[in-house]
């Protein structure tokens, strides 16, 4: 194999590998720029748009002040009614245990009534532990000004010279490959956007539809199971079953025709969302098989926690775009080699 022929697919490997490699290293970087990229890539449309009547500059200025109070108004919302159910739901907790002793001990399961109420109390432990642990990180990265002011410049920089920072990439490679290298780049953010404007869509239709329902059958602590379905709904087919499951749970405390109904109207919901939103959002050219993505979340949740089971998805659909890259790139040197011996021996 001649190494001048796939120098830009090699380049291309070692490079993903290299920015990868920076999670596990330097999180702390890695994750400024991440989130970062995800910003300017939410708010890029907007940009673009105000970018026609203005400077570009002053467009992303004005859009990124426009998603702070946006931002703002909307923690202030969310809070006013998440935060009190919240604690009234861990106040209640002991008596919520109880209820479904009970329950369970009234479906005469008795065969089953000690483990179910074992599974209940460390599925809910470790559900508070998580919730309690996710709320403790949302409150230190409001007091990491310091994180979040760097965050805000760095996606302001990249709205305002994408251009420019898509060139300066493309320069480090050959020059053949620059049109192939800037097409990957292009397609990797509109992978990567597609991706966070589904799940954005998914989280809060999940989380209204899921509050709504709630109130409609009379569930307590409606907030705080819309917050934790909507939220699940960034980790793909794992976080989404264990946030049913902690509905199902709550609502057969109450009965358990309630609980299957609250079943019911969870598979109706995730089939909703991931047969209808998510191709409609992203496409079918995106997909990724769910073997995939739950090998994904897991190894992600190994090598870097909650963190790495958020990361999954995004990296794994990066990696697929550079593998059908390398792979279609292969490809046709491979066929224009074959014509050539054709043509030579012609």
């Amino acid at each position: 194999m001649n190494f001048k022929t796939y120098r830009a697919s090699f380049l291309i490997v070692v490079s993903i590998a290299l920015v990868l490699s920076m999670f596990w290293l330097i999180p702390s970087l890695a994750f400024i720029i991440f989130l970062s990229l995800l910003l300017a890539l939410f708010l890029r449309p907007v940009v673009d748009f105000f970018a026609k009547k203005m400077p570009r500059a002053l467009a992303a200025g004005l859009a990124l002040l426009s998603f702070i109070s946006l931002f703002i108004l909307l923690i202030t919302l969310i809070s006013g009614s998440f935060i009190p159910a919240f604690t009234a739901f861990i106040a209640d907790f002991p008596n919520i245990s109880r209820q479904f002793y009970e329950r369970t001990n009234s479906l005469d399961l008795k065969f089953l009534t000690s483990d179910l109420d074992s599974m209940w109390n460390e599925v809910f432990n470790t559900g508070l532990t998580a919730l309690k642990s996710s709320l403790g990180l949302l409150l230190s990265l409001f007091n990491k000004v310091i994180d979040g002011v760097v965050v805000l410049f760095v996606s302001f920089y990249f709205m305002k010279d994408k251009e420019i920072l898509k060139a300066e990439i493309t320069d480090m490679f050959p020059e053949k490959s620059r049109e192939r290298i800037s097409n990957l780049i292009e397609n990797i953010l509109t992978a990567l956007r597609a991706y966070l404007t589904s799940q954005l869509i998914i989280c809060i239709n999940t989380g209204l539809i899921v509050f709504i329902y709630f109130i409609i059958m009379d569930i307590p602590y409606a907030p705080v199971f819309a917050v934790i379905s909507a939220v699940a709904e960034f980790v793909p087919v794992l976080g989404p079953t264990v946030a049913s499951c902690f509905g199902i749970l709550i609502a057969l405390t109450i009965s358990p025709v309630t609980a299957m109904q609250t079943a019911v109207f969870y598979l109706v919901l995730t089939q909703f969302n991931h047969n209808v939103i998510y191709p409609n959002i992203i496409g079918k050219s995106l997909n990724i098989h769910p073997i995939i993505i739950i090998l994904g979340i897991i190894l992600g949740g190994e090598l870097l926690g909650a963190a790495g089971m958020f990361l999954a998805v995004p990296i794994t659909t990066v990696i697929k775009i550079i593998i059908e890259d390398v792979r279609n790139d292969y490809s046709e040197k491979v066929s224009a080699m074959e014509n050539s011996r054709w043509l030579r021996r012609e």
